[in-house]
């Protein structure tokens, strides 16, 4: 088994995670942006805002190819 097959088996499982819990890793994506905005003083809300949304499109669409 090569790292490729290793690489494949990993993001497998990731996906299947996802399409599990999908909503807790929104969360945690959620939860890491407003951390972000909290120790940058707010100055870079927009840009953290969107993101945090592209993190979590990213994510729905990797939990969508589970299904």
């Amino acid at each position: 088994m090569g790292i490729g097959d290793k690489f494949d088996e990993l993001k497998d499982k990731a996906k299947d995670a996802l399409g599990q819990h999908g909503d807790k890793a929104e969360q945690g994506v959620d939860r890491a942006g407003q951390f972000v905005d909290d120790k940058t003083g707010g100055q870079h809300s927009e840009h953290i805002g969107q993101g945090t949304e592209k993190a979590k499109e990213g994510l729905r669409d990797l939990g969508d190819q589970q299904r």
